[in-house]
C-alpha cells in the first residue's frame, strides 16, 4: 500500500466530512487507506463517518488524548509505506497525493515533506515553510524583528521569508497541518513524542528526521486550503500557554543545557508578555467604548449642570443633591443599557445599532422621567440636554473612531453573492440560502464548466472576474460536486482580495464551509438553523429571561400555588435570572450532534407545544430544529405562561 493518511478529529465535524470528501477525490488513483481518529467528539462526528464514510478506518477514543497520542494511534496499525498527517480542516487538490508521492519516488533524500497551504481567503500561508525556532530565531520572532522584516535571511527565518513560495525548498520544519513522512523514517526515528499535547510535536519530528541525516522538503507544485486551528482558537490566552510551553519542551529535549536555558527564558518571557498583551486586548475590546459613551454623556450632563446653575439660574447650589448622585448616573445608565441590549458594543458594530441603541435609551430615560413624581424630577432642562448630546455626540465620535480605522463598523452586511454550479446544485444552493440569515442582495449564477444546460447564467467560468467587479461580489461560493478542488483553490488564489470571501458547498450537505477573516480561524453555517443564534434573537431571549423571572419572583405567592413542585419553582427562576438555565431550551438528545448543543438548558422545551410525549428521537431532532430556525420571541412567552404549572420542573 502506498499511502495511510491519518486525521485526528475534535468536534469539527462539518470541516471533516468536507476534507474527506476532497480526500477521496484525490485518493481515486491511490492503493492508500484512510484512518480517523476521533478524540471523543460531542458534535456528531462518529456518526457522520459511520453513515457518508463506512470506508474510513475509525478508531472513536473515550477521551481526548491530544495530537501526537491520537497520531501514533493510527500510526502503529497503518499500512502504507508513507505516511501522511492530515488536519481535518483541510482541502486538498486531487492531483496533491500524487505529486507528493511522486516526489518522494525521485528523492530518496526526502524524509518528510509539506506543500504550499493557503488560508480560507487565498491567501499564503507562512507557517508552510519554516526553519528551526533556535534561541536567536526564537528571539527575532518573539521580539517583532521577524514581522518587521520577513524577507530578511537572519530576521524572517522562522518562515523562511527569503524562499520563494512559488519553488520547491528544502526546509527544515514541517507543518502538522500536511506532514508526509516515510514510514521506514517513522520506523527508524520513532513516533511522534507524547510529551506534546498539541502543537510542538510537528517540530520535534521534523527535527528528529533532520538528525536523521534526512531532508524535509516544501512543495509549490501543489496547494491546499488550511483554515487554521478550528479546534483552538488561536486567539486565546490557552491557546499561548500550550504553544508557548510546547517551545520550551522542545528546547529542553533537543538544545544544549545553555541554549535550552537561554530558550527558557524567552519563552517564559513570551509566554507572559503575549498572555498580558491578549487579557489587555480583550478587556479594552469589551470594555473601553462602554467606558467612553458613559464618560461622554456623563461629561456633558454634568457640565451643563454647572452651566446652567453658574451662567442661567445664578445658583451653585440649585439642584438637589439627589440629582448629582443618582439622577445623572442612572440617566448614564439607562443609555449604556440600551446601547448594550441594540448591539452597540459588538465587534464589529452595525451603524444601526448605535443609532437603536441611542433613540431607545433617549425613549425610555423620557419615559421613565415622565413617571417620577415631582419630588424626583430634578430638571426637564439638564434630560433633554443629555438626551440630544447622547443623540448627537455618541454616533459622532463612532463615526470619528471608524474613519480613523480604530474601531471600523460593520459592513453593511448586504451579501452579493456569485455561487459557482451547474443546474441542480444551484439550484439546491439558492433554496437553501433563503433559509439563512444571509439575505443576498443579489445572487449571480456562474457556470462551472462553461457547457450550456439551458440554465439562466450570469456568465461562465472564465468570467468570474468580471461578474465580481460588475455585480459588485463579495461572496463566493463554489459547488465542490460540480468543480475540482484544484479549480476551486487556484481559482481562489488568483482571485485573493480582502474583501472577496470564499466558501466551500459540498454536496448533498445543509452547510456551508468558508473563511471571512484572518480573526476566525475557519466558519461554517448551516442552512436553515441559525435564526436563534442570531445576536438580536439571543438579547432578546436573555432579556426576556430576565425579566420574566423578576415578575414571577415579584409575584411568586400567587405564581407559586400553581407549581407542581414549588420547592424547586424558586431554584430554577434564580438559576434563571443569574443566567445559568432559561425558561425555553432544546430537547434532550441521546446523542448530541446539534451545532446549538452549547444554547443553555431549558425547564421547557419545544416537546412542551405538543400534546404527545411519545415520540421518538428523529421526531424530537425535528421540534428542535423547527424551534431554532422559526424562533420567535413572543413563542417562548405564550409557551412559559401555557406551562406555568411545570416551571419547577427538575432538569
Amino acid at each position: 500500500m502506498e499511502l495511510s493518511i491519518v486525521i485526528v478529529n475534535y468536534n469539527v465535524q462539518y470541516f471533516l466530512e468536507n476534507c474527506l470528501n476532497s480526500v477521496f477525490k484525490a485518493t481515486q488513483n491511490i492503493d492508500c487507506e484512510v484512518i480517523v481518529v476521533d478524540n471523543n467528539s460531542v458534535d456528531g462526528s462518529q456518526k457522520m463517518l459511520r453513515n457518508k464514510f463506512p470506508q474510513v478506518q475509525l478508531i472513536a477514543n473515550r477521551d481526548n488524548v491530544g495530537f501526537s497520542k491520537a497520531n501514533n494511534q493510527a500510526i502503529r496499525i497503518a499500512k502504507g509505506e508513507n505516511i501522511l498527517l492530515l488536519n481535518p480542516d483541510t482541502v486538498v487538490e486531487e492531483n496533491t497525493f500524487e505529486v507528493c508521492l511522486d516526489f518522494f519516488k525521485k528523492h530518496p533524500d526526502a524524509g518528510g515533506l509539506g506543500v504550499k497551504m493557503l488560508d480560507g481567503k487565498g491567501r499564503f500561508l507562512p507557517e508552510s515553510k519554516r526553519g528551526l525556532p533556535t534561541p536567536s530565531v526564537a528571539f527575532y520572532k518573539i521580539f517583532g524583528l521577524a514581522q518587521l522584516f520577513p524577507k530578511s535571511k537572519r530576521f524572517g527565518k522562522y518562515h523562511l521569508g527569503h524562499l520563494s513560495k512559488e519553488e520547491n525548498h528544502s526546509i527544515e520544519i514541517l507543518s502538522g497541518a500536511f506532514m508526509m513522512i516515510r514510514k521506514k523514517v517513522l520506523d527508524e526515528i520513532g513516533l511522534l513524542d507524547e510529551s506534546f499535547f498539541m502543537y510542538g510535536e510537528d517540530i520535534d519530528l521534523s527535527y528528529r528526521i533532520l538528525q536523521a541525516s534526512y531532508k524535509n522538503y516544501y512543495l509549490a507544485d501543489t496547494s491546499i486550503i488550511h483554515y487554521k486551528g478550528e479546534s483552538t482558537k488561536k486567539s486565546s490566552i490557552n491557546y499561548v500557554f500550550v504553544f508557548y510551553r510546547a517551545m520550551a519542551i522542545f528546547a529542553k529535549k533537543h538544545f544544549s543545557s545553555t541554549n535550552a536555558k537561554t530558550f527558557s527564558f524567552l519563552i517564559h518571557i513570551a509566554i507572559y508578555l503575549r498572555a498580558a498583551m491578549a487579557v489587555l486586548s480583550r478587556t479594552a475590546k469589551r470594555v473601553l467604548l462602554p467606558f467612553l459613551d458613559a464618560a461622554i454623556i456623563m461629561t456633558g450632563a454634568y457640565g451643563f449642570m454647572e452651566y446652567y446653575e453658574k451662567t442661567v439660574i445664578n445658583n451653585s447650589n440649585y439642584f438637589t443633591e439627589a440629582a448629582d448622585l443618582y439622577g445623572i448616573p442612572i440617566l448614564v445608565a439607562t443609555f449604556i443599557l440600551f446601547f448594550f441590549l441594540n448591539g452597540a458594543y459588538r465587534i464589529p458594530t452595525k451603524i444601526k445599532s448605535i443609532f437603536n441603541g441611542a433613540f431607545s435609551g433617549a425613549f425610555a430615560v423620557l419615559i421613565i422621567y415622565s413617571m417620577l413624581s415631582e419630588a424626583h424630577r430634578f430638571s426637564r432642562a439638564i434630560v433633554l440636554f443629555s438626551v440630544l448630546w447622547t443623540l448627537i455626540l455618541i454616533p459622532a465620535y463612532r463615526a470619528l473612531l471608524h474613519f480613523l480605522k480604530v474601531r471600523p463598523f460593520q459592513d453593511s452586511g448586504k451579501h452579493h453573492l456569485a455561487i459557482v454550479g451547474k443546474k441542480d446544485e444551484l439550484i439546491r444552493i439558492n433554496r437553501l440560502i433563503k433559509d439563512t440569515l444571509m439575505e443576498p442582495s443579489t445572487i449571480c449564477y456562474v457556470n462551472a464548466d462553461n457547457e450550456e444546460d439551458g440554465f439562466d447564467y450570469h456568465g461562465k467560468f472564465y468570467q468570474l472576474k468580471d461578474i465580481i467587479d460588475i455585480y459588485g461580489v463579495n461572496e463566493i461560493i463554489f459547488c465542490s460536486k460540480n468543480l475540482s478542488s484544484s479549480k476551486i483553490i487556484s481559482q481562489m488564489a488568483a482571485l485573493k482580495n480582502p474583501k472577496l470571501d470564499f466558501k466551500i458547498a459540498p454536496p448533498e450537505s445543509l452547510y456551508i464551509i468558508g473563511s471571512n477573516s484572518n480573526q476566525k480561524s475557519g466558519e461554517y453555517y448551516i442552512m436553515g438553523t441559525d435564526v436563534l443564534l442570531k445576536p438580536a434573537n439571543q438579547r432578546n431571549k436573555r432579556l426576556l429571561d430576565f425579566i420574566l423571572s423578576l415578575f414571577f419572583l415579584l409575584f411568586s405567592p400567587i405564581f407559586v400555588w400553581f407549581s407542581l413542585n414549588p420547592s424547586n419553582f424558586f431554584s430554577n427562576l434564580f438559576n434563571i435570572l443569574i443566567g445559568k438555565i432559561s425558561f425555553v431550551g432544546l430537547a434532550p438528545l441521546k446523542e448530541n450532534n446539534d451545532k446549538n448543543s452549547n444554547l443553555k438548558k431549558g425547564i421547557l422545551t419545544p416537546l412542551d407545544a405538543i400534546d404527545n410525549m411519545l415520540i421518538n428521537e428523529a421526531k424530537k431532532e425535528r421540534l428542535n430544529f423547527k424551534y431554532v430556525k422559526d424562533y420567535n420571541v413572543f413563542k417562548d412567552v405564550g409557551l412559559i405562561f401555557k406551562k406555568v404549572s411545570q416551571l419547577g420542573r427538575m432538569i
